[in-house]
This record gives C-alpha cells, sequence and structure tokens, in this order.
C-alpha cells in the first residue's frame, strides 16, 4: 500500500542525448547570459577554451582551476577572476569538482549556471555543495546552488577513461543505494533510484568491455542523470557522512571513496533496510546487496581498498570518531565500535561483512 509521502520536484532544464553541447550558447542566452565565465579543472582547460569559442560573444573568460572537494580558497580565486571579467553567469564543463565550483560561486553571488557534466557524479542535479576548508568538508543545502540548465552529451563521456566510468558510476550508484532508504523517501524516487541502479549496473561492464560501446555510454549516463535526481530529492545518511568525512580529511579521491565504501556502509545498514536490498538485489542481479556491489566494483577493476587510495592505518580511528559527530539520520543507530570496524574493513580492502549491533 502507497501510504502519505512529500515529493519535491526541483526546478532543473535538462537537454540529453549525444551533439547536444552545441546547444550551449542557446542555453546560455535562454538563462539571459551576456558573459559566460567557463569552468575547468587543469586537466580540460583545453577542451574549455573550445567551448568557449563556440560561446561567440557570450564568452568572457575561463577558469581552469577546479579541483577536489571544492576548497574555499579555490573558490575565492575564482570569485576574483570572475569579478574581473565582469562575469554574470557561469558554464561549468567537467565533473563533480567544477561543478561544485560553479555551485560555490552561485552561492556566494547569486549567478546562474549552465552545467556541462562529462562524468557520472550526478551532483549537477542537486542543490547541495560540498566545500572544505581547513581539513573538514561541510556540505550546504540551498536551492541558490541549483543549476539551472543541464546538458547531458553522451560524445562528452566517450573519452572518459573505462577505469573512471567504473569509479563514477558506482559513485552515482551510491546516491540511489541510499535514496532507497532516505527517511523521506518516497515511491517516485524509489522508482528512478531502482531504475537508475540498474541502468549503471548494466552499461558499466560493457563500458569496461569495450570502452568506445555507444550504447552503454548513453544508458550509464542516463542512469547516472536518474542517480543524481535521487540525490538532490530526498536526503542520504552513513555512507555519504562518511564519504565526505574520510575525503575532505584525507584528501582522497572523491568516486573512488564511494566505490570503496559503499557495500561496507551498505552491509552495515542491512538489517535495518530489507525492503531496499531486496530493491538493490534485483537491479543489481545479485542474491546479496552488499557482496553484489563489492563484486560489481572488483569486476570493473577498480580499486577496493581505502589504503590504495591514501588513507593511512591511523586514520581508522579519527575517521569513525568523525563519523559519529555531528547528529544525522541513518536508518540503523550510529555505533562508533560497528563503524570503526566497517571503516578498518573498507581500508582493508575486504568483502562487506555484517556487523552485528554493540561490535
Amino acid at each position: 500500500m502507497i501510504g502519505s509521502f512529500i515529493f519535491e520536484n526541483l526546478p532543473c532544464r535538462v537537454v540529453f542525448g549525444s551533439g547536444t553541447l552545441a546547444s550551449a550558447k542557446a542555453e546560455v542566452e535562454r538563462l539571459g547570459g551576456k558573459r559566460a565565465l567557463v569552468l575547468t579543472t587543469p586537466q580540460q582547460e583545453a577542451q574549455g577554451k573550445s567551448l568557449g569559442i563556440a560561446l561567440g560573444p557570450l564568452y568572457a573568460g575561463i577558469f581552469p582551476g577546479a579541483t577536489m572537494h571544492t576548497p574555499v580558497e579555490v573558490t575565492e580565486r575564482a570569485l576574483v577572476v570572475m569579478k574581473a571579467c565582469e562575469a554574470d553567469c557561469v558554464v561549468s564543463l567537467g565533473g563533480g569538482s567544477t561543478t561544485g565550483l560553479g555551485k560555490a560561486l552561485a552561492l556566494r553571488t547569486g549567478v546562474n549556471q549552465l552545467c556541462i557534466p562529462t562524468t557520472y557524479a550526478g551532483s549537477e542535479m542537486t542543490p547541495i555543495v560540498g566545500q572544505t576548508e581547513k581539513g573538514l568538508k561541510t556540505t550546504v543545502r540551498d536551492a541558490a546552488v541549483l543549476p539551472e540548465t543541464v546538458i547531458y552529451d553522451v560524445d562528452l563521456t566517450l573519452t572518459l577513461p573505462a577505469s573512471l566510468a567504473a569509479t563514477s558510476g558506482i559513485n552515482a550508484i551510491a546516491h540511489a543505494v541510499e535514496a532507497l532508504y532516505a527517511r523521506d523517501a518516497n515511491p517516485v524516487t524509489s522508482l528512478m533510484a531502482e531504475e537508475g541502479i540498474r541502468a549503471l549496473a548494466r552499461a558499466l561492464p560493457a563500458i569496461v568491455a569495450e570502452s568506445d560501446d555507444r550504447e552503454a555510454r548513453t544508458e550509464a549516463l542516463y542512469g547516472a542523470w536518474l542517480c543524481g535526481v535521487c540525490l538532490g530529492t530526498v536526503g542520504m545518511a552513513l555512507h555519504h557522512k562518511l564519504c565526505h568525512t574520510l575525503g575532505g580529511t584525507f584528501d582522497l579521491p572523491h568516486a573512488e571513496t564511494h566505490t570503496i565504501v559503499l557495500p561496507h556502509a551498505l552491509a552495515y545498514n542491512a538489517p535495518a533496510v530489507p525492503e531496499a536490498m531486496a530493491r538493490i538485489s534485483r537491479a543489481i542481479g545479485a542474491a546479496d546487496a552488499s557482496q553484489g556491489l563489492y563484486d560489481l566494483a572488483k569486476g570493473l577493476g577498480a580499486k577496493l581498498a581505502l589504503r590504495d587510495v591514501g588513507m593511512p592505518e591511523s586514520g581508522i580511528d579519527k575517521a569513525a570518531d568523525l563519523a559519529v559527530t555531528n547528529a544525522y539520520w541513518n536508518p540503523r543507530p550510529l555505533e562508533r565500535g560497528a563503524i570503526r570496524d566497517l571503516i578498518a574493513r573498507a581500508w582493508a580492502g575486504e568483502p562487506p561483512s555484517a556487523i552485528k549491533a554493540g561490535a
């Protein structure tokens, strides 16, 4: 039986397909933009400059300094460039790092954003920005940071290396996994979540097997969009809290951290969310959701241990302490000892294990 629920449809325009990058100029004009600042990482600067040429007289300049976890000092440098070129909007071309910078600028200035993702991060569909200052990552949820328009162009993902597609895709799956047991879960978001997981779980192995499989790339981008909508619509829980803590404290790579932690966080919550576990298992075609996600990552060749992405063993206790500070909702009560065990298994790359209460 369907009970009472609240569903908030976020006001974001989506342009999806192949070759849709060509609509960027028209979409900036649609937003009323006159001078657009293009944002990229250093690695995508050339791609950003090409986009600037396509924007023609709307192109105000480029800031190619986006980086992981949206450091406040990088945002402040971008603000200086933004003011110097008198930009009235931003065009974010890239993955989660670039999207995050665009959001941080929008939060500070109120400018409109056109977001053009080149990975499966999903943050382009959310009113959430995580920012790092002095080694701590904090999250802000504000309607002002939701991009007004998102262009999904499958062509831009064809050159995303299969290894990055794998971790970026599992990062997206994590959004949908937690949406299925969110405190404010609803039937509409849950449908999107299960479909998003299914699409990515099917597409990612095909991409790893054949990197230029356009059909698989299209399905992966579609799945990532759905998972991003889930992230933006309902609240998250332990998994996202842990990943933000680990990423901000130890400067770990975002997508890889999500990929490693997800099976373990799900195993922790499994006893409290049997219906969500059943839906995840069905979507990925596995008998056990936690083990199935671990096996998926392993089959894609992704790293499985936090120690392999730069986390020191000495950080396990610190991460456990941080994970239980600043109370947040989770379907299973937060127990410091059990969470430490979870982190220790993820650090070592062991398979997920059901963690008993009081562990």
